[in-house]
């Protein structure tokens, strides 16, 4: 597990991140960092999967039921979650091979009882070179979370990055951009309060 944001009430929802890529504190990496922060203020627990984390985990295959440490983990979060945020960069007009890699993994929760991401709010983010990968992206990543019967969260997140967003320390230097993150964790975690299980 790479990050874990600390709270002493477990009655509080919990918000899982999924999302980065393997660049360390790439652009999509501080988006995500951003949408937890709010989720956290607006009262949740969180905990994040990274792009590094992700990067260990092998490739998805559905005739082997066998599972490491990490996808047991991924999966583990993933069932005890109240919402989740998920970004992904946009590549050539789709969601990374990283994080779509780590959402097929959620195969995995197919049985349970609270069948795949039913009843959770997820929350999406894109980051991509230009708006209309950026588009395309939060469209293909919007369709996989039907289809994990997950509920997006009415705001989703585009970030054109050629606008050079961040800074050298990582902060986010557009407040519109920022109030966007931010409105995606706050709306996961108002979901969450009013259909927790």
């Amino acid at each position: 597990m790479t990050d874990t944001i600390h709270a002493a009430d477990s009655a509080m929802p919990l918000v899982v991140g999924i999302g980065g890529t393997t660049r360390l504190l790439s652009s999509t990496d501080r988006s995500l960092r951003i949408a937890l922060q709010a989720a956290q203020e607006a009262g949740a627990r969180t905990f994040l999967f990274d792009g590094a984390f992700l990067s260990r985990l092998p490739h998805y295959a559905p005739e082997n039921p066998e599972r490491n440490e990490e996808q047991r983990q991924l999966v583990g979060m993933a069932r005890k979650a109240d919402g989740l945020i998920v970004a992904s960069p946009g590549y050539h007009g789709g969601v990374s091979g990283l994080v779509k890699n780590a959402l097929d993994l959620l195969e995995d929760l197919r049985d349970d009882e609270r069948c795949y991401l039913d009843g959770r709010a997820v929350g999406c983010i894109v980051n991509a070179a230009g708006w209309q990968a950026s588009v395309s992206t939060l469209a293909a990543l919007r369709s996989i979370v039907h289809a994990l019967r997950g509920w997006p969260t009415p705001f989703g997140a585009t970030l054109n990055t050629t606008e050079k967003i961040f800074d050298a320390t990582g902060a986010c230097k557009d407040e519109k951009v920022t109030a966007q993150l931010e409105t995606v964790g706050r709306q996961v975690v108002e979901f969450a309060r009013k259909y927790r299980r």
